[in-house]
């Protein structure tokens, strides 16, 4: 008996081998336990309708027993469900015929193969727990942050595993363009869908993701977190710019100033995890022409005209205020226009076109003929507008920038076509 008992305490040990490696509980493990138990008997024995299997957590070991009906001798039909008379009582004296009895079973004497089963088995029902259990965990988590260890980088996507060795995906198409992730480092994502195809769950994560700059917000900013600040709206091109429209329900609270902090503190800590995202905080309001012309700054609208039902606008300005409402690459009209869900077109105010002091054009309203690196190059020699480049000679242009010949003759050609004054350049070159 000693001998069986040391056999059978060795095999709940090999058992709970499983229990500290895929981190289930006790209840489950013998809920697992006596399933896979049942299993292996009813492959060996067709059912396992009459065995009993218990389970003692408390001593760490397990007892199977077999309920047979008590036969007459030599009207055995079935010995997995009968029993003999004079078999009967050999376990049990005052047995009688018609009765059932009760007989503890030794697994170790079905067979090293039937402990082999009984492990496959409980391996198998263990995954398939762990496969739920990784699906359910993850499933109510869709929309918040998780922090995970970068474990493989590969050209499509970053493999992550979390604190407790769960695999999740961040597609390359979900990644910020500058992000770059070594092994082991820590990276900081929200989790955006979780599949469950073919009982196989994938978790994948976004940092591109608008929720992903909100629940930013809602970590850095405690009046976010606690509801006195309501994120409103957020239009985000990921690395570059975003803006995020805040409103407050408690007119003591600035939501733009409590959103930024002193000094920039709360923001800074957002941008930095976002590669250096600019990110521009406006006041929200229904009142759209005031939304507009917040969504527009830095720059000052003059007059604008809306269409309600082709939601357009055309937004009238000063020259000097055209670029700033354009932006570097034209973002600040695109973002402006993503968040108030307004096509916006801007316009130089008409009664200050032919104004002589306002006659010139900033160089970056050129972008869509002009490469920004030209454009940076020009600026980085003192030409702000297109009037600062044409009132340089050609030869000393080229000096000066160190551009090639055909680039400068591209980039005047494309000012002076706005002045009626200049002639047109033309490449001597190409005439040839």
């Amino acid at each position: 008996m000693a001998r069986k008992a040391k056999k059978e305490i060795s095999l709940i040990e090999t058992f709970a081998e499983f229990k500290e490696s895929k981190n289930i509980d006790r209840t489950t493990l013998i809920s697992i336990l006596e399933e896979a138990f049942r299993t292996v008997i009813s492959k060996m024995f067709g059912s396992d309708e009459n065995y009993d299997i218990i389970v003692n957590p408390d001593k760490g070991d397990f007892e199977i027993y077999i309920n047979r009906k008590v036969v007459p001798d030599g009207e055995l039909e079935n010995d997995k469900l009968e029993v003999t008379l004079s078999e009967a009582q050999k376990i049990d004296p005052d047995c009688e015929v018609g009765e059932e009895i009760t007989e503890e079973v030794n697994f170790e004497k079905f067979g090293r193969r039937a402990i082999l089963n009984l492990r496959q088995a409980l391996s198998s029902k263990i995954l398939e727990l762990q496969k739920d259990n990784i699906y359910n965990k993850y499933k109510d988590r869709i929309g918040q942050i998780v922090f995970a260890e970068v474990y493989q980088v590969w050209k499509k996507e970053i493999l992550l595993i979390d604190e407790e060795g769960n695999e999740l995906i961040l597609p390359r198409s979900e990644q910020i363009p500058s992000d770059f992730f070594r092994k082991n480092e820590t990276c900081r994502a929200v989790v955006v869908k979780v599949d469950n195809q073919n009982s196989n769950p994938k978790i994948y994560l976004s940092r591109t993701s608008n929720l992903f700059l909100q629940r930013l917000f809602e970590l850095e900013v405690p009046e976010i977190h606690d509801g006195l600040i309501t994120i409103q709206r957020i239009a985000r091109i990921p690395g570059e710019r975003a803006k995020v429209a805040v409103e407050s329900y408690d007119d003591r609270i600035d939501p733009v100033g409590a959103c930024v902090g002193m000094k920039g503190s709360r923001i800074h800590g957002i941008v930095r995890e976002l590669c250096n995202e600019n990110i521009d905080v406006v006041n929200y309001t229904a009142n759209t022409q005031l939304f507009i012309q917040r969504s527009l700054n830095p720059a000052k609208i003059s007059t604008m005209k809306i269409n309600e039902e082709e939601k357009r606008v055309d937004v009238f300005l000063d020259p000097e205020e055209v670029s700033l409402a354009i932006g570097r690459n034209g973002l600040n009209i695109k973002l402006a226009s993503m968040l108030t869900e307004y096509t916006i077109d801007v316009y130089r105010n008409p009664d200050k076109v032919n104004d002589p002091i306002y006659d010139d054009i900033y160089l970056e309203e050129f972008t869509d003929e002009i490469d920004m690196w030209v454009i940076d190059i020009l600026k980085g020699i003192g030409c702000n507008t297109a009037k600062d480049v044409l009132a340089i000679d050609r030869a000393e242009l080229f000096e000066k920038t160190d551009l090639e010949e055909n680039t400068i003759d591209l980039v005047l050609n494309v000012l002076k076509s706005e002045f009626e004054e200049y002639e047109p350049v033309i490449d001597e070159e190409a005439e040839k």
